[in-house]
């Protein structure tokens, strides 16, 4: 997320770029409950940065499940950002196809971009396609060879670009 982070800021945006609460309590692990915690300290920090930028476009950006709180949360709250950027969105856990995290893709109106590895064991490229097929909103997949769940650093430089492409679109 360094990477991104600074990739957008020489692109001339204004990032701000945090820990989700649930981080901030447990370095490390993965997280525990239901994400509202989590959720509520995204909508504060969309807050922030619109207070920030002045009426400009908030983009919120997560990886894993950063991006998938992003994704519900404005499925709840369709006004909470103009886009989205979802890196390694996790599908569904590793071996486990069958338990899609995608019942709220109907909701989300929001522009999304997605940028996920080809060998992701949270879902593969194909169940990326398939799952986005439920996002009324307009979507872009990004694939990245040879990226599991993560996207390497080299990537960063060509979001602010690919963003630009589903927000202009």
């Amino acid at each position: 997320m360094i990477a991104v982070a600074e990739a957008f800021c020489e692109a001339g945006y204004l990032v701000l770029r945090g820990d989700l609460p649930f981080r901030q309590e447990r370095p490390h692990g993965p997280p525990r409950g239901n994400g509202g915690p989590d959720q509520d300290g995204i909508r504060r920090a969309a807050e922030e940065l619109r207070r920030l930028a002045a009426g400009k476009l908030v983009c919120l950006a997560g990886h894993s499940y950063g991006g998938r709180q992003c994704t519900m949360l404005a499925a709840l709250d369709p006004e909470v950002a103009g886009a989205l950027l979802l890196l390694s969105y996790p599908l569904h856990p590793p071996g486990a196809a069958a338990k899609l995290r995608t019942d709220h893709f109907p909701a989300l109106r929001t522009p999304a971009l997605f940028v996920h590895g080809t060998r992701d064991g949270f879902g593969s490229i194909e169940e990326m396609q398939s799952a986005l097929a439920l996002i009324p909103g307009r979507t872009k997949l990004v694939s990245v060879e040879r990226a599991g769940h993560g996207v390497p650093p080299s990537t960063a430089a060509s979001m602010p670009g690919w963003l630009s492409e589903i927000i202009d679109s």
